[in-house]
């Protein structure tokens, strides 16, 4: 179908006034269509949302993917739906454990893709970072507050990040070295996230 053919259906069978170039722009990549427009454009196309998408990231994308309205996943999530379209609006989760782990099975994440979708991802490597280089143990609360894994798998991964951090900063901090002092302690560092996930098996 051309952009035009595309355009004349969104029209005829959803009402949305899209012109040709603008569905042009769709396929480029340089505009992205509302939440509305996407579900009818599956729609003119015959397929889901989710054939749509390259790789959802956010709240938002995850559940038009799942073909759910915000109303929907709010209810399923036990969260007020203003509430819920507030937090999608702002890119950022503020729900219970409980909550939280709804809505990874309601949107089917795992708990790395769920950190991203949730706008968490620089939290998370505060606390990754903070745990390798100071008291592990004090960070085993806040990763479980903020990811669907439990403790027992956390703790774990923690302790180990602690570990391999220290020995890299043990490796460069020997007598022999001059001048890397604490070079492959902040490698390790910039990579935390990776290691942490490695280590819990995602």
């Amino acid at each position: 179908m051309a952009p035009g053919h595309v355009a004349y259906g969104l029209r005829a069978q959803y009402g949305l006034s899209v012109t040709p170039d603008t569905v042009a722009a769709w396929e480029r990549g340089t505009l992205a269509p509302s939440e509305q427009e996407l579900t009818a454009l599956a729609g003119v196309l015959w397929c889901s949302p989710s054939d749509l998408i390259a790789a959802a990231s956010t709240l938002r994308e995850h559940r038009v993917a799942r073909g759910l309205a915000a109303e929907e996943l709010a209810r399923r999530v036990g969260v007020a739906a203003q509430a819920y379209r507030r937090m999608e609006d702002e890119g950022s989760w503020k729900g219970t454990e409980r909550q939280t782990a709804a809505l990874a099975e309601a949107l089917g994440l795992g708990p790395r893709a769920l950190v991203t979708a949730t706008g968490g991802s620089e939290r998370l490597t505060e606390l990754l970072r903070d745990a390798a280089t100071t008291r592990w143990q004090a960070y085993v609360k806040p990763v479980v507050r903020m990811l669907p894994l439990s403790k027992r798998v956390v703790e774990p991964a923690l302790a180990r990040l602690h570990a391999e951090y220290h020995s890299h900063m043990a490796a460069t901090s020997s007598w022999g070295a001059s001048g890397a002092t604490g070079d492959e302690g902040r490698a390790y560092l910039e990579t935390v996230d990776d290691h942490f996930w490695a280590a819990v098996g995602h």
